[in-house]
């Protein structure tokens, strides 16, 4: 890129201008390709390069509170395009912007991470396990049956009620198969996704503290994010290997 081309380039900040939230607004009633794509290039100046200026703004200081959730920006933002494959919807296009920080060696989707999205009415902050897959559910569920205590400790802490709500759980109706029925933690242990989110306006997307009141609310949820994360990785850790039949 030239010298010249460099000065005319607008400058990428942080935090979205107003014009990105109405490429949203009306991304939403015009959800298809013909009106997509000759907009290709506003969709890049105004939403995806800030959100990639964001995401490296949040990665940057988590390299001090969750340094194993760091991963290239590129990585942790969501595609704009929705998978249609299996889904009676078939709009094209999600009509928000996200962002997901999952753990070092897990899938995208998987395990505990941090979250957050940005849309035409709000912007939402979240935190903890929200799509564990089967063996992950089961090795969360199984430590909850000896650390539901401490875990209800860690959702009930000041800090973390002032910025969040937790998760609904989206729980089973019964306990799953192979746990107690009547157990301490069965209200957890019942659950398929654990963790918490926060709801704040749109226009918290438009500030130059954007980035900033992500980074504050991912510290608060640390503690919580470790925690779902621990069974996992205890499950992911490699095995002493046995010699002569000892361990």
């Amino acid at each position: 890129m030239t010298a010249k081309q460099t000065a005319a380039s607008p400058a990428v900040f942080a935090y979205f201008r107003p014009e990105a939230l109405t490429f949203l607004r009306n991304l939403a009633r015009h959800n298809d390709r013909a009106w997509f794509q000759p907009r290709k290039a506003e969709f890049e100046a105004l939403l995806k390069e800030p959100m990639l200026s964001v995401i490296r703004k949040i990665t940057d200081a988590m390299m001090d509170f969750a340094p194993n959730h760091v991963r290239p920006a590129e990585k942790c933002l969501f595609r704009i395009y929705r998978d249609t494959r299996f889904s009676a919807n078939k709009l094209p296009y999600k009509t928000h912007v996200a962002a997901w920080w999952t753990h070092t060696g897990l899938e995208k989707t998987s395990g505990a991470g941090y979250y957050f999205h940005v849309s035409p009415k709000e912007v939402i902050i979240a935190a903890g396990a929200y799509m564990p897959e089967k063996e992950q559910l089961a090795q969360i569920r199984h430590w909850l049956l000896d650390h539901h205590a401490e875990f209800r400790k860690l959702l009930q802490r000041a800090a973390v009620r002032r910025t969040f709500e937790e998760f609904e759980g989206n729980a089973l109706t019964r306990p799953p198969k192979g746990f107690p029925c009547e157990h301490p933690g069965l209200d957890l242990i019942r659950c398929r996704q654990w963790g918490l989110a926060a709801t704040l306006p749109a226009a918290t997307a438009l500030q130059p503290d954007f980035a900033a009141t992500i980074i504050r609310s991912f510290r608060i949820a640390v503690p919580v994010v470790d925690a779902l994360n621990t069974p996992i990785a205890a499950a992911q850790a490699p095995r002493k290997k046995v010699l002569f039949g000892l361990p």
